[in-house]
Protein backbone atom coordinates (compact mmCIF):
# COMPACT_ATOMS: atom_id res chain seq x y z
CA UNK A 1 0.00 0.00 0.00
CA UNK A 2 1.39 3.47 -0.92
CA UNK A 3 -0.18 4.93 2.00
CA UNK A 4 2.89 5.46 4.79
CA UNK A 5 2.36 4.79 8.45
CA UNK A 6 3.44 8.11 10.33
CA UNK A 7 1.33 10.06 11.79
CA UNK A 8 1.02 13.62 12.59
CA UNK A 9 -0.52 14.75 15.97
CA UNK A 10 -3.87 17.02 16.70
CA UNK A 11 -2.03 20.18 17.90
CA UNK A 12 -0.52 20.19 13.71
CA UNK A 13 -2.71 23.33 12.97
CA UNK A 14 -0.85 25.10 16.07
CA UNK A 15 2.42 25.26 14.45
CA UNK A 16 1.05 28.78 12.64
CA UNK A 17 1.03 30.09 16.70
CA UNK A 18 4.97 30.83 15.98
CA UNK A 19 4.63 33.14 13.14
CA UNK A 20 2.36 35.27 14.63
CA UNK A 21 4.54 37.94 15.90
CA UNK A 22 7.76 38.41 13.59
CA UNK A 23 8.42 41.88 12.26
CA UNK A 24 7.58 43.20 9.52
CA UNK A 25 9.79 42.32 6.88
CA UNK A 26 12.18 45.28 5.42
CA UNK A 27 11.15 45.90 1.77
CA UNK A 28 14.58 47.30 0.87
CA UNK A 29 16.22 43.60 1.21
CA UNK A 30 13.61 42.18 -1.12
CA UNK A 31 15.18 38.43 -1.36
CA UNK A 32 14.89 37.41 2.10
CA UNK A 33 12.38 34.81 3.54
CA UNK A 34 11.47 36.12 7.49
CA UNK A 35 13.82 34.16 9.29
CA UNK A 36 13.66 32.51 12.74
CA UNK A 37 15.31 35.50 14.44
CA UNK A 38 12.23 37.42 13.25
CA UNK A 39 9.48 35.10 14.30
CA UNK A 40 8.75 34.98 18.26
CA UNK A 41 8.25 31.34 19.33
CA UNK A 42 5.94 31.04 22.53
CA UNK A 43 4.78 27.89 21.17
CA UNK A 44 7.25 26.04 19.20
CA UNK A 45 6.98 22.99 21.38
CA UNK A 46 3.24 22.54 19.19
CA UNK A 47 5.79 21.58 16.02
CA UNK A 48 4.70 18.43 14.31
CA UNK A 49 5.53 15.42 16.45
CA UNK A 50 5.90 11.78 15.07
CA UNK A 51 3.10 8.81 16.03
CA UNK A 52 4.78 5.77 15.80
CA UNK A 53 1.56 3.66 15.90
CA UNK A 54 0.34 2.26 12.69
CA UNK A 55 -3.20 2.45 11.56
CA UNK A 56 -5.59 0.42 9.31
CA UNK A 57 -6.31 1.99 6.12
CA UNK A 58 -10.06 2.32 6.81
CA UNK A 59 -9.04 4.30 10.13
CA UNK A 60 -6.57 6.78 8.09
CA UNK A 61 -7.38 10.25 6.45
CA UNK A 62 -6.05 11.85 3.07
CA UNK A 63 -5.75 15.48 2.92
CA UNK A 64 -6.27 16.88 -0.79
CA UNK A 65 -4.92 20.77 -0.99
CA UNK A 66 -6.55 22.71 -4.28
CA UNK A 67 -4.91 25.09 -6.67
CA UNK A 68 -5.05 27.99 -8.82
CA UNK A 69 -8.33 28.25 -10.02
CA UNK A 70 -10.58 27.01 -7.46
CA UNK A 71 -10.20 30.97 -5.96
CA UNK A 72 -13.59 32.50 -5.20
CA UNK A 73 -14.76 36.18 -3.58
CA UNK A 74 -15.97 34.94 -0.18
CA UNK A 75 -13.47 32.02 0.45
CA UNK A 76 -12.52 31.86 4.54
CA UNK A 77 -15.75 33.82 5.67
CA UNK A 78 -16.81 30.70 7.38
CA UNK A 79 -13.08 29.90 8.85
CA UNK A 80 -12.21 33.31 11.07
CA UNK A 81 -14.11 31.73 14.54
CA UNK A 82 -11.64 28.50 13.87
CA UNK A 83 -8.17 28.36 15.84
CA UNK A 84 -5.23 30.56 14.68
CA UNK A 85 -6.91 31.63 11.26
CA UNK A 86 -6.91 34.94 11.70
CA UNK A 87 -3.52 35.09 13.07
CA UNK A 88 -2.57 32.93 10.10
CA UNK A 89 -4.18 35.60 7.59
CA UNK A 90 -1.99 38.37 9.87
CA UNK A 91 1.12 37.11 9.13
CA UNK A 92 0.16 36.47 5.76
CA UNK A 93 -0.71 40.75 6.06
CA UNK A 94 2.69 41.17 6.81
CA UNK A 95 4.79 38.99 4.52
CA UNK A 96 2.72 39.89 0.98
CA UNK A 97 2.07 43.61 2.41
CA UNK A 98 -1.63 43.85 1.56
CA UNK A 99 -4.70 43.11 3.38
CA UNK A 100 -4.95 39.51 2.08
CA UNK A 101 -7.83 38.28 4.13
CA UNK A 102 -9.84 41.40 3.00
CA UNK A 103 -9.55 40.19 -0.85
CA UNK A 104 -10.39 37.04 0.15
CA UNK A 105 -13.48 37.97 1.65
CA UNK A 106 -14.73 40.94 -0.53
CA UNK A 107 -12.82 40.87 -3.92
CA UNK A 108 -12.42 42.54 -5.75
CA UNK A 109 -12.80 39.58 -8.03
CA UNK A 110 -10.44 40.51 -10.91
CA UNK A 111 -7.90 41.16 -8.58
CA UNK A 112 -8.16 38.21 -6.44
CA UNK A 113 -8.32 36.00 -10.15
CA UNK A 114 -4.22 37.65 -10.28
CA UNK A 115 -2.13 35.14 -10.16
CA UNK A 116 0.34 37.12 -7.54
CA UNK A 117 -3.06 37.11 -5.50
CA UNK A 118 -4.64 34.05 -5.67
CA UNK A 119 -1.87 31.90 -5.28
CA UNK A 120 -0.83 32.90 -1.94
CA UNK A 121 -4.78 33.28 -1.00
CA UNK A 122 -5.57 29.67 -2.05
CA UNK A 123 -2.50 28.66 0.28
CA UNK A 124 -3.44 30.45 2.94
CA UNK A 125 -7.35 29.89 2.62
CA UNK A 126 -6.34 25.88 2.71
CA UNK A 127 -3.97 25.92 5.74
CA UNK A 128 -7.51 27.53 7.39
CA UNK A 129 -9.52 24.76 6.42
CA UNK A 130 -7.33 22.77 8.23
CA UNK A 131 -8.07 24.28 11.37
CA UNK A 132 -11.78 24.22 10.58
CA UNK A 133 -10.76 20.13 10.35
CA UNK A 134 -8.84 19.66 13.26
CA UNK A 135 -11.77 21.89 15.47
CA UNK A 136 -14.39 19.69 13.57
CA UNK A 137 -12.90 16.08 13.45
CA UNK A 138 -9.58 16.19 14.91
CA UNK A 139 -9.33 12.31 14.55
CA UNK A 140 -8.69 13.49 10.59
CA UNK A 141 -5.78 15.09 11.50
CA UNK A 142 -4.66 12.40 13.87
CA UNK A 143 -4.69 10.34 11.60
CA UNK A 144 -3.67 11.68 8.73
CA UNK A 145 -0.98 9.59 6.52
CA UNK A 146 -0.35 11.32 3.53
CA UNK A 147 -1.44 14.56 1.39
CA UNK A 148 -1.04 15.76 -2.14
CA UNK A 149 -1.75 19.54 -3.38
CA UNK A 150 -2.67 20.58 -6.71
CA UNK A 151 0.26 23.18 -8.34
CA UNK A 152 0.48 25.56 -5.78
CA UNK A 153 -1.23 23.55 -3.11
CA UNK A 154 1.53 21.65 -2.88
CA UNK A 155 3.44 23.85 -1.02
CA UNK A 156 0.24 23.90 1.59
CA UNK A 157 0.45 20.04 1.47
CA UNK A 158 4.55 20.47 2.61
CA UNK A 159 3.35 22.53 5.34
CA UNK A 160 0.70 20.65 7.06
CA UNK A 161 3.55 17.79 6.33
CA UNK A 162 5.92 19.60 8.68
CA UNK A 163 8.75 19.95 5.82
CA UNK A 164 8.33 23.55 5.59
CA UNK A 165 7.08 26.40 8.08
CA UNK A 166 4.00 28.59 7.49
CA UNK A 167 5.62 31.77 7.01
CA UNK A 168 8.79 30.77 5.11
CA UNK A 169 6.15 28.87 2.59
CA UNK A 170 4.03 31.62 2.28
CA UNK A 171 6.94 33.88 1.25
CA UNK A 172 8.04 31.15 -1.60
CA UNK A 173 4.14 31.12 -3.00
CA UNK A 174 4.70 34.81 -2.99
CA UNK A 175 7.57 34.93 -4.90
CA UNK A 176 6.44 31.49 -7.00
CA UNK A 177 3.23 33.47 -8.20
CA UNK A 178 5.79 36.91 -8.95
CA UNK A 179 7.89 35.15 -11.29
CA UNK A 180 5.17 33.57 -13.15
CA UNK A 181 2.69 36.37 -13.25
CA UNK A 182 5.89 38.27 -14.73
CA UNK A 183 6.55 35.08 -17.20
CA UNK A 184 2.91 34.92 -18.16
CA UNK A 185 2.87 38.73 -19.17
CA UNK A 186 6.18 38.19 -21.55
CA UNK A 187 4.08 36.01 -24.26
CA UNK A 188 0.49 35.85 -24.94
CA UNK A 189 -0.59 32.35 -23.72
CA UNK A 190 -3.18 30.75 -21.67
CA UNK A 191 -4.67 27.22 -20.66
CA UNK A 192 -7.54 25.26 -22.24
CA UNK A 193 -9.40 22.56 -20.93
CA UNK A 194 -10.11 19.90 -22.82
CA UNK A 195 -12.35 16.69 -22.69
CA UNK A 196 -11.53 14.27 -25.50
CA UNK A 197 -13.19 11.18 -26.40
CA UNK A 198 -11.53 7.63 -25.83
CA UNK A 199 -9.61 8.08 -29.63
CA UNK A 200 -8.06 11.63 -29.18
CA UNK A 201 -4.80 11.78 -29.60
CA UNK A 202 -3.66 14.94 -27.28
CA UNK A 203 0.02 15.02 -28.05
CA UNK A 204 -0.75 14.67 -31.76
CA UNK A 205 -2.73 17.67 -31.32
CA UNK A 206 -0.60 19.89 -29.53
CA UNK A 207 2.37 18.58 -32.41
CA UNK A 208 0.01 20.26 -34.91
CA UNK A 209 -1.39 23.34 -32.92
CA UNK A 210 2.36 23.91 -32.88
CA UNK A 211 2.95 23.07 -36.82
CA UNK A 212 0.14 26.00 -37.10
CA UNK A 213 2.19 28.52 -35.06
CA UNK A 214 5.03 28.08 -36.69
CA UNK A 215 3.05 28.76 -40.19
CA UNK A 216 2.51 31.97 -38.58
CA UNK A 217 5.94 32.73 -38.19
CA UNK A 218 5.84 32.07 -34.36
CA UNK A 219 9.47 30.94 -33.07
CA UNK A 220 9.74 27.90 -30.83
CA UNK A 221 6.19 27.81 -30.35
CA UNK A 222 4.89 25.80 -26.84
CA UNK A 223 1.77 23.90 -26.41
CA UNK A 224 2.09 21.09 -24.67
CA UNK A 225 -0.21 19.11 -22.02
CA UNK A 226 0.37 20.85 -18.86
CA UNK A 227 -2.24 18.65 -16.22
CA UNK A 228 -3.22 15.25 -16.60
CA UNK A 229 -6.67 15.06 -14.78
CA UNK A 230 -8.72 12.37 -15.59
CA UNK A 231 -9.06 9.89 -17.46
CA UNK A 232 -9.91 11.80 -21.19
CA UNK A 233 -9.78 14.89 -19.25
CA UNK A 234 -6.60 17.04 -19.47
CA UNK A 235 -5.40 20.86 -19.82
CA UNK A 236 -3.27 22.44 -22.70
CA UNK A 237 -1.22 25.05 -22.45
CA UNK A 238 0.57 27.50 -24.56
CA UNK A 239 1.00 29.92 -27.19
CA UNK A 240 -2.58 31.65 -27.55
CA UNK A 241 -2.13 30.62 -31.05
CA UNK A 242 -1.94 27.24 -30.99
CA UNK A 243 -4.66 27.31 -28.33
CA UNK A 244 -7.11 29.23 -30.87
CA UNK A 245 -6.32 26.48 -33.37
CA UNK A 246 -7.16 23.39 -30.87
CA UNK A 247 -10.57 25.24 -30.29
CA UNK A 248 -11.05 25.59 -33.87
CA UNK A 249 -10.23 22.18 -34.76
CA UNK A 250 -11.65 20.58 -31.88
CA UNK A 251 -14.29 18.55 -34.07
CA UNK A 252 -11.16 17.00 -36.00
CA UNK A 253 -9.56 16.43 -33.24
CA UNK A 254 -11.84 14.67 -31.34
CA UNK A 255 -12.42 16.60 -28.45
CA UNK A 256 -15.50 16.51 -26.34
CA UNK A 257 -15.01 20.00 -25.02
CA UNK A 258 -12.35 22.89 -25.03
CA UNK A 259 -12.83 25.92 -22.61
CA UNK A 260 -10.11 28.35 -22.07
CA UNK A 261 -9.35 28.99 -18.06
CA UNK A 262 -9.23 31.97 -16.43
CA UNK A 263 -5.43 32.37 -16.02
CA UNK A 264 -2.66 34.43 -17.57
CA UNK A 265 -0.54 32.21 -18.64
CA UNK A 266 0.79 28.69 -19.70
CA UNK A 267 2.06 27.25 -16.72
CA UNK A 268 3.55 24.23 -16.31
CA UNK A 269 5.21 24.34 -19.78
CA UNK A 270 8.53 25.88 -20.29
CA UNK A 271 6.88 29.32 -20.98
CA UNK A 272 7.57 29.33 -17.31
CA UNK A 273 11.29 29.02 -17.33
CA UNK A 274 12.05 32.53 -16.63
CA UNK A 275 9.93 31.49 -13.38
CA UNK A 276 12.40 28.94 -12.35
CA UNK A 277 15.14 30.74 -11.12
CA UNK A 278 13.68 33.01 -8.47
CA UNK A 279 11.87 29.94 -6.67
CA UNK A 280 14.77 28.03 -6.91
CA UNK A 281 16.72 30.93 -5.31
CA UNK A 282 14.20 31.02 -2.42
CA UNK A 283 13.96 27.53 -1.65
CA UNK A 284 17.64 27.44 -1.04
CA UNK A 285 16.76 30.20 1.67
CA UNK A 286 13.89 28.22 3.54
CA UNK A 287 14.23 25.41 5.79
CA UNK A 288 13.00 22.53 4.16
CA UNK A 289 12.71 18.67 6.49
CA UNK A 290 11.56 15.56 5.61
CA UNK A 291 7.83 15.44 5.53
CA UNK A 292 6.57 13.98 8.30
CA UNK A 293 3.60 12.02 6.05
CA UNK A 294 3.38 10.88 2.62
CA UNK A 295 3.51 13.77 0.42
CA UNK A 296 3.25 13.02 -3.27
CA UNK A 297 4.67 15.62 -6.09
CA UNK A 298 2.98 16.31 -9.17
CA UNK A 299 6.02 15.98 -11.50
CA UNK A 300 5.82 12.44 -10.97
CA UNK A 301 3.33 11.18 -8.63
CA UNK A 302 5.49 10.00 -6.25
CA UNK A 303 6.62 10.32 -3.17
CA UNK A 304 9.03 13.19 -1.80
CA UNK A 305 11.85 11.63 -0.33
CA UNK A 306 14.34 13.76 1.56
CA UNK A 307 14.57 17.92 1.37
CA UNK A 308 16.81 18.13 -1.70
CA UNK A 309 14.07 16.37 -3.46
CA UNK A 310 11.24 18.60 -2.56
CA UNK A 311 13.54 21.63 -3.36
CA UNK A 312 14.39 20.00 -7.06
CA UNK A 313 10.75 18.33 -7.65
CA UNK A 314 9.31 22.03 -6.42
CA UNK A 315 11.34 23.48 -9.09
CA UNK A 316 10.61 21.52 -12.21
CA UNK A 317 7.22 21.56 -11.43
CA UNK A 318 7.08 24.99 -12.95
CA UNK A 319 7.66 23.84 -16.19
CA UNK A 320 6.35 20.13 -16.19
CA UNK A 321 3.00 18.76 -16.66
CA UNK A 322 0.80 18.23 -13.50
CA UNK A 323 0.52 14.34 -13.16
CA UNK A 324 -2.56 14.62 -10.78
CA UNK A 325 -4.06 11.70 -12.31
CA UNK A 326 -1.18 9.62 -11.89
CA UNK A 327 -0.74 11.08 -8.33
CA UNK A 328 -4.08 9.95 -7.41
CA UNK A 329 -3.58 5.90 -8.62
CA UNK A 330 -0.36 6.14 -6.22
CA UNK A 331 -1.81 7.36 -2.72
CA UNK A 332 -5.14 5.17 -3.52
CA UNK A 333 -3.32 1.78 -4.53
CA UNK A 334 -4.27 -1.02 -2.13
CA UNK A 335 -4.57 -4.82 -2.48
CA UNK A 336 -7.81 -5.87 -3.32
CA UNK A 337 -10.21 -6.12 -0.92
CA UNK A 338 -8.41 -3.40 1.40
CA UNK A 339 -10.42 -0.54 2.41
CA UNK A 340 -9.78 3.36 1.08
CA UNK A 341 -8.90 6.29 3.89
CA UNK A 342 -10.95 8.99 4.53
CA UNK A 343 -10.38 12.29 1.86
CA UNK A 344 -10.66 15.70 2.51
CA UNK A 345 -10.16 18.53 0.29
CA UNK A 346 -9.54 21.67 2.52
CA UNK A 347 -9.45 24.66 0.48
CA UNK A 348 -11.59 26.37 -1.61
CA UNK A 349 -13.68 24.77 -4.42
CA UNK A 350 -14.49 20.77 -5.48
CA UNK A 351 -12.37 20.63 -8.08
CA UNK A 352 -10.26 17.74 -6.85
CA UNK A 353 -13.28 15.99 -5.33
CA UNK A 354 -14.48 15.85 -8.77
CA UNK A 355 -11.26 14.20 -10.39
CA UNK A 356 -11.41 11.93 -7.61
CA UNK A 357 -15.11 10.78 -8.35
CA UNK A 358 -13.52 10.50 -12.10
CA UNK A 359 -10.77 8.39 -11.39
CA UNK A 360 -11.62 6.45 -8.45
CA UNK A 361 -15.41 6.03 -7.59
CA UNK A 362 -14.25 4.02 -4.62
CA UNK A 363 -12.16 6.07 -3.07
CA UNK A 364 -14.61 9.29 -3.53
CA UNK A 365 -17.38 7.29 -1.45
CA UNK A 366 -14.81 8.09 1.26
CA UNK A 367 -14.69 11.59 0.18
CA UNK A 368 -15.76 15.19 1.98
CA UNK A 369 -15.17 18.71 0.90
CA UNK A 370 -14.08 21.38 4.20
CA UNK A 371 -16.23 24.01 3.71
CA UNK A 372 -14.47 27.38 3.66
CA UNK A 373 -17.54 29.54 3.60
CA UNK A 374 -20.01 28.34 5.77
CA UNK A 375 -19.08 27.19 9.46
CA UNK A 376 -20.89 25.14 12.47
CA UNK A 377 -21.83 26.76 15.11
Amino acid sequence: MSLGSRQLSGSFPRLCRRLIHFTQRDRNSGSQPPSESQISSPDKEFLIEKMRDKKKPYNCSVLLFPGQGSQFVGMGRGLLKYGTVKDMFAVAHKILGYDLLSMCLNGPAEELMKTVHCQPAIFVTSLAAVEKLNHENPRAIETCVAAAGFSVGEFAALVFSGAMDFAEALYAVKVRAEAMQKASELIPSGMLSVIGRPQAKYNYACLQAREHCLSLGIQHPVCSVANYLFPDGRVIAGHREALDFLQQNSRQLNFLRARPLPVSGAFHTQLMELATEPLRDVLQQVEVRPPEISVYSNVDGKRYMHEGHVRKQLVKQLVSPVKWEQTLHEVYERTQGQSFPHTYEVGPGKQLGATLQKCNMKAYKSYTHVDVITHED
